[in-house]
């Protein structure tokens, strides 16, 4: 229960700092009121974390040497894959990260909240505003590699304490992008995290292979 716990703690946690999602709370927050954007950011996330636990009980019906095995592989596979990434990465790729943030936020300002809830909003733009970053975050998380590895781990592991870590991982990363975002933005570099991120990955799943 513990390692559940702590390993989609620090997995989460990780992987969203300085991910698109951790930008859109940032550029979202130096636009709005910060309670209504760490709110809507943390709902869809644990959202996303509670569909994606759902979905790795799904996959804990096969039997379980097939989720077992396919949670150290899928480890694995994001390890590697996320260190050449690393090795890879041009110098501006936090940049890269902020520019295609900056870019979802302007495409979709306002295009999703207004024409769902009309009249009401005019009233009451703090509820646009919560729809608005709530939508766009759960669009961004969709099928990226925190919600695979929430799946993973779901999967292998008792699901109650890898929707609590993982949950507490991206209010972690909200309240950082929200509270700290400007001063942290200029000093993460997309590099590293992505590096330690394929590490942490790689010892999960050496981890997982000889607890069996």
């Amino acid at each position: 229960m513990l390692q559940a716990f702590t390993a989609s703690l620090l997995l989460i946690t990780i992987s969203e700092l300085g991910d698109k999602t951790f930008f859109i709370a940032v550029i979202l927050s130096m636009r709005y009121d910060h309670r209504t954007v760490f709110s809507s950011v943390l709902s869809a996330l644990a959202l996303m974390t509670v569909l994606s636990v759902l979905l790795g009980q799904a996959v804990s019906l096969l039997p379980k040497t097939y989720t077992h095995y396919g949670a150290i592989a899928l480890f694995l596979i994001f390890g590697v894959k996320l260190i050449i990434d690393a090795i890879r990465m041009s110098p501006n790729a936090t940049e890269e990260v902020v520019k295609e943030a900056e870019e979802t936020v302007r495409e979709q300002d306002h295009q999703i909240a207004i024409p769902l809830f009309g009249k009401m909003l005019a009233r009451y733009p703090q509820i646009g505003i919560w729809i608005q970053a709530f939508v766009m975050t759960f669009l961004a998380e969709w099928g990226d590699r925190t919600q695979i590895s929430t799946i993973a781990l779901a999967a292998a592991n008792d699901p109650v304490f890898v929707t609590l870590g993982a949950i507490l991982g991206h209010g972690i990363c909200t309240v950082i992008a929200v509270i700290g975002g400007r001063m942290v933005a200029g000093r993460i570099s997309e590099r590293v995290i992505t590096g330690i991120g394929g590490v942490l990955f790689l010892i999960f799943g050496v981890t997982a292979y000889f607890q069996a």
